[in-house]
């Protein structure tokens, strides 16, 4: 599966004017409580926040990817926020973070997982798709940038 059908346009924000990691990480869950393949959001919220006080998900280069493994979703939940202003999310880089991906896979699924996270942090590692994606104007723009960018990536 890639990314672009992994997404929704309900779970994608754009321009969220917040301004603490604690804050980012709780609109992402809300922005995904309502997906159909999220079947426990309080599990989920536990599970999230556990990897994060693990290790921040700050992964460098203005982005950030909050994620657990939980059985809280009965299939591949993500969502995609970009903020107005940067803010500190403690990442390895010490970089401010613009780009937020929330991903949450079964407990059973770790290849995929680990398969999706490698998918986002090589696209959304790229610059010119990092300034797409802080340019887009809506949620149907974000999914064609991913349709455009992942066409010559192979299927997870």
């Amino acid at each position: 599966m890639k990314i672009e059908g992994l997404l929704s346009e309900k779970c994608i924000v754009l321009n969220l004017d917040l301004t603490l990691k604690s804050e980012v990480i709780e609109k992402m869950l809300s922005i995904v409580a309502v997906h159909p393949d999220v079947i426990d959001i309080g599990r989920l919220r536990e599970d999230v926040l556990k990897r994060e006080q693990e290790m921040s998900t700050g992964i460098g280069k203005s982005l950030a990817l909050p994620h657990a493994k939980s059985a809280g979703v009965s299939q591949p939940v993500m969502a995609l926020a970009t903020l107005r202003n940067a803010i500190n999310f403690d990442s390895v880089d010490d970089e401010p973070v613009r780009i937020v991906f929330l991903l949450a896979t079964p407990e059973e699924m770790l290849a995929e997982h680990l398969k999706f996270l490698g998918r986002i942090t090589r696209l959304a590692g790229l610059e010119d798709v990092r300034q797409k994606l802080l340019l887009a104007s809506s949620a149907a723009e974000v999914i064609e940038l991913f349709r455009k960018e992942e066409k010559d990536f192979p299927q997870i």
